[in-house]
């Protein structure tokens, strides 16, 4: 079992997140947010998929302006998932200017190596922190080794130039960024923001330096620390690379909040990144979010594509009916389901199951036995194999998790 690392909770529009509470999955818009629609239509594909906080850009003032219409939008159809604004360069501006906007925000998102330079720097945070306080307002002091704070770098490098064994450019820049991370919180506080008001994130794009990045900051402080492999590319491989960077981190109980940045191929629905961090904290046992479908890989055994197509419908069934089934079966997501292939693994997984299924292999007798709960409930056969599995595992649900609903109402 997991330990996780203590932190303090911060409350994000009704989110805890920390320590103390289940590990929260994010995501990110990637429509105009000076599109009101479009951008509410997208948070609310985020949201049903499984995006407990959305973050969405607010770069401009036309942007900054279409907030309080995105909010009414989700709220008109029912959602009140927290909507957190990232803020680059002018978020000092753009807070001051739309108070509507700074109260609707559920959490600002400060990078401190853009909020200015030189004398700029201090007076555009401590703007931002100030709004945070008088809207009562968490923030998340994001780092990131693309955008860092030039200053303390320069500071960091100078001192590591002056010591006798100099660290590596890598390792300096690591410093720096756990350094202008902790500054930057010690500062909001100083500037009267409650310690549990702060959350922080280091970001960079590669999985060593970011276990090396996290690793370090961990031990030294107690904020809630916001998980996530900066640029993690598309398809295939972000996901591999965010679930190799991630995992690790995990398991070592680090990380409160997480988010898997993938690069949507053109024209997709940006809700992979979504289910990607749903599946990568479910098969650590961090939570459960969705019934699992065991299914074998295939083999010469298993020539038909019959058991393949199976599991893919099993599957799509689950994810598009888990909004029905979590409102009305309390439990259903502890649910196991196996669809397997053929006699060599497929009675045994099928019986480690809640409900699962063994079809028949190349050559053998097209019978298919059906578990539930280790036992043997009825064999199928027939055109009608995949619809009657399907009914079954709907009757399984409804006596199993429907009894469950019952006793507690």
């Amino acid at each position: 079992m997991t330990i996780r690392r203590q932190t303090v909770t911060v409350d994000v529009g009704g989110v805890p997140i920390g320590s103390a509470h289940p590990i929260v999955v994010q995501s990110m818009t990637n429509t105009d947010t000076a599109d009101a629609e479009g951008t509410a239509i997208q948070v609310a594909q985020l949201a049903r998929a499984g995006s407990e906080i959305v973050r969405v850009t607010v770069n401009t003032r036309e942007a900054a302006a279409a907030i309080p219409e995105i909010v009414a939008r989700l709220e008109e159809v029912g959602l009140n998932v927290p909507i957190v604004g990232d803020f680059h360069y002018n978020g000092h501006i753009l807070l001051r200017e739309f108070p509507d906007t700074a109260r609707l925000l559920a959490k600002y998102r400060i990078n401190p190596g853009n909020v200015g330079a030189g004398q700029h720097h201090d007076a555009n945070f401590a703007t931002m922190i100030e709004v945070a306080r008088e809207y009562d307002k968490p923030v998340r002091i994001g780092v990131n080794w693309g955008s860092l704070d030039q200053q303390v770098l320069a500071r960091l490098m100078d001192e590591n130039t002056a010591q006798g064994s100099p660290k590596t450019g890598t390792d300096v820049m690591i410093d720096a960024m756990v350094v202008s991370a902790l500054e930057s919180a010690a500062y909001a506080e100083e500037l009267g923001l409650a310690h549990d008001k702060i959350l922080i994130s280091v970001k960079v794009s590669s999985a060593p330096e970011l276990w090396q990045v996290y690793r370090q900051l961990a031990p030294l402080c107690d904020y809630p620390l916001h998980l996530g492999l900066t640029e993690a590319g598309m398809g295939m491989k972000g996901i591999v690379a965010s679930s190799v960077a991630l995992a690790p981190l995990l398991t070592e109980g680090i990380g409160d909040t997480i988010r898997v940045s993938l690069t949507p191929e053109p024209g997709a629905s940006r809700k992979l990144e979504v289910e990607v961090a749903q599946q990568m904290l479910q098969s650590l046992g961090l939570r459960q979010f969705l019934p699992q479908v065991t299914s074998c890989p295939g083999c010469g055994r298993t020539t038909s594509s019959f058991f393949q197509e199976l599991a893919q419908k099993i599957q799509d069934y689950i994810r598009d009916t888990m909004p029905e089934w979590k409102a009305k079966y309390p439990g259903v997501e502890d649910m196991q389901v196996a669809v397997m292939g053929c006699i060599v693994n497929g009675p045994g997984e099928s019986k480690h199951a809640n409900i699962g299924i063994s079809l028949p292999g190349t050559g053998e007798e097209p019978r298919a036995p059906v578990y539930q709960d280790g036992k043997l409930l009825t064999t199928l056969k027939g055109p009608r194999i995949a619809e009657d599995f399907q009914a079954l595992m709907e009757a399984y649900v409804e006596n199993t998790y429907g009894r469950v609903a019952h006793s507690t109402n």
